[in-house]
């Protein structure tokens, strides 16, 4: 007979942590809230979350974000609803524009940011949408990095969750076995229509020298005299 484990301290804390993210921060992504669940309180009931870039890269990421959106304020003011998204200097355009016109001014803008390597240009042209819809992706990315979270076959902290109408965008750096992984568990979650990956496959020797305590290689001795 299978027994089914009550869901434990740890576990209720986590979803009430994403539950008073989502509600606090509708309209907007819930990366602030998600590394204080991924590590140090939850580690012991979860793979032991690290940021897979490099703390160069991650100030970086800020850096071209904060940058895009100053420029995207000059260049276009309050007509259009643009999220910038950085990860590993790749660039994800989120949001709606009224034309073809902006859409494509909006890119030029964010690909001339210094150290930008990279745009994934996913502006819809469309009204902006009304705040019903932007609550549900705010409750579907809470319900993302939830069961990611619960997963325990891949480092949920690994992915960046960005989603947009029922879209979910999908960033970080993960084998091609986590980036399996977390689609299929992504597209279980409700009100997901579909799952677009912008991942920078690494392969399994890379994870392990990422982990902590990898050993590192050794230092050949050198000869007497040379």
């Amino acid at each position: 007979m299978t027994s089914t484990a009550k869901p434990g301290p740890a576990s209720v804390f986590k979803r009430l942590m994403l539950a008073v993210c989502a509600a606090a921060v509708v309209g907007t992504s819930l990366t602030a809230c998600f590394p204080l669940l991924a590590g140090g309180a939850l580690a012991g009931g979860a793979l032991v979350a690290i940021d897979r870039r490099t703390s160069g890269a991650q100030l970086e990421d800020e850096g071209i974000e904060l940058r895009a959106m100053s420029r995207l304020r000059d260049a276009i003011g309050s007509r259009a609803r643009v999220s910038v998204t950085s990860y590993n200097r790749q660039v994800l355009l989120t949001g709606e524009v009224l034309n073809e016109q902006d859409k494509k001014l909006v890119e030029q803008v964010v690909t001339r940011v210094e150290n930008v390597t990279g745009v994934v240009n996913a502006l819809d042209i469309i009204n902006s949408p009304t705040l019903v819809q932007r609550s549900s992706d705010v409750l579907v990315t809470g319900q993302v990095k939830a069961l990611l979270i619960d997963s325990r076959d891949i480092y949920a902290n690994a992915f960046k969750v960005v989603t947009e109408r029922g879209t979910v965008y999908l960033m970080g750096r993960v084998t091609q076995r986590e980036a399996d992984r977390a689609t299929e568990i992504v597209r279980g979650a409700r009100g997901v229509q579909k799952v677009v990956r912008i991942l920078e496959i690494i392969s399994e020797d890379e994870l392990r020298s990422l982990m902590p305590g990898a050993a590192k290689p050794a230092t050949p001795a050198r000869a007497p005299g040379g």
